[in-house]
């Protein structure tokens, strides 16, 4: 089956409409995050058929945590990539094989690095200085990891600063233009250094310069593979775009790949293990949010919708509208689609105590009245995992469909689960 590229409205509406009348979601209830498991599996499914079957499809976890969700992409044959050593124990958690989790915290502490390798946990390292830390470990430490070393491959900046590493200047990884010469001369001095990583943002970046930065990289890597032949696992990171705009389609992961067979053949033969770390990519479109309105102000120009999430759920769309914008629909009390626009637009508020609370501004939608529902479409990712406790606001609902049945994949967040946080 072929999947757009987001939810439909009608589909979300109906899927909501389902839970409600199924009594998954309550008066209490003023918020939920649903995510269609079927959209979900049908980007898995499209991304392990594009790639050579070795292919190390590992989804960033920090684009969602859910362990339930983690447990669903193993057994879809997925492994899971790390950016702390909490998420680590996330993915262990979860069932994965360590040699299918990938370990890429820019800050690994001795322990860390002494726990994933005991683990056989494949690891990037962030600089030449973890690379001696790490040998010093391999002293006394057998292991069965992998090891690969992060290059900056030095491509620009995409539209959104925020989320570009690939400039002149990163915090991550070893600037490619600088220190080209050390970094090959490291991977002589190393012969248990096998892999060489990149990733130069997410969102913002188009697909052209992905390319590029996997073009950069595997021609040093032919260059330290021409002195001795040592790389042979080639991750080449996520950042795939994805469209919050339904009019919009993305440039999409089958162009991505077109243009690295076409460019880079070798790529897809037997000479390298890739990795790949999509996030985003799997988990944004896959997702959406519904949020009852409780109040709506009006004004001579402007209605306000004061709706149960803002900043807690949307940092990023509060704090930089400009750079993150997604799409709603309005839905009345029973979960149906209304109709026809207000005269004025929307601003839609969120429930916490500063004025930069506001999810989006000058919003059309059809006549908003207390009790209706509002869903914003495609947050699967990059939402709740960035949760704030500002205001000590309860987590709302997070609820899994498939073939029209509904899995609990997170209960609402309890007032005993406040309280534990700051210390009682």
């Amino acid at each position: 089956m072929k999947y757009p590229h987001h939810i439909p409205p009608e589909t979300a509406a109906a899927i909501f409409r389902k839970a409600l009348y199924n009594g998954l979601i309550t008066k209490d209830d003023t918020a939920a995050i649903f995510y269609d498991l079927d959209f979900m599996q049908a980007r898995t499914l499209q991304l392990q058929a594009l790639f050579p079957p070795q292919t190390l499809h590992a989804v960033a976890i920090k684009a969602n945590p859910l362990i339930a969700i983690l447990r669903h992409l193993r057994e879809l044959g997925m492994g899971a990539e790390a950016a702390s050593i909490g998420e680590v124990n996330l993915a262990l958690h979860a069932g994965f094989d360590p040699a299918d989790i990938v370990f890429d915290s820019p800050v690994k502490t001795i322990y860390e690095l002494q726990f994933t390798l005991q683990h056989g946990i494949h690891i990037n390292t962030d600089s030449l200085a973890e690379l001696d830390r790490i040998d010093q470990l391999l002293q006394t430490i057998p292991s069965t990891s992998t090891i690969g070393l992060r290059i900056n491959p030095q491509v620009g900046l995409g539209t959104i600063k925020a989320s570009s590493v690939a400039g002149e200047y990163s915090k991550f990884g070893v600037p490619l233009k600088q220190f080209r010469q050390e970094i090959i001369q490291a991977y002589q001095q190393y012969p248990w250094l096998s892999g060489i990583h990149l990733h130069i943002g997410s969102q913002g970046c188009p697909v052209n310069m992905l390319v590029e930065g996997v073009k950069r990289i595997l021609h040093l890597t032919e260059e330290v593979n021409s002195l001795r032949q040592q790389i042979n696992i080639l991750d080449v990171g996520g950042g795939l775009p994805v469209s919050y705009d339904h009019r919009q389609p993305p440039e999409g992961i089958d162009k991505y790949v077109s243009l690295l067979k076409s460019e880079f053949p070798q790529l897809f033969s037997r000479s390298y293990k890739l990795i790949t770390e999509f996030g985003r990519h799997i988990h944004t479109n896959s997702g959406f949010t519904v949020s009852r309105i409780e109040y709506v102000k009006q004004e001579e120009t402007i209605n306000t919708a004061m709706i149960h999430v803002g900043a807690d759920l949307f940092l990023r769309e509060c704090l930089n509208p400009s750079d993150w914008s997604h799409q709603y629909t309005l839905l009345d009390p029973t979960g149906n689609p209304k109709a026809g626009t207000d005269k004025n637009p929307y601003n839609l508020a969120g429930p916490l105590c500063f004025s930069g609370d506001i999810l989006a501004k000058n919003i059309p939608l059809p006549e908003a009245q207390p009790g209706d529902y509002l869903v914003i479409h495609d947050t699967g990712g990059y939402t709740f995992c960035m949760w704030s406790v500002y205001n000590s606001r309860q987590m709302p609902v997070i609820v899994g469909c498939s073939d029209s049945k509904f899995t609990l994949l997170k209960s609402r967040g309890r007032i005993e689960d406040i309280l534990a946080f700051w210390g009682d």
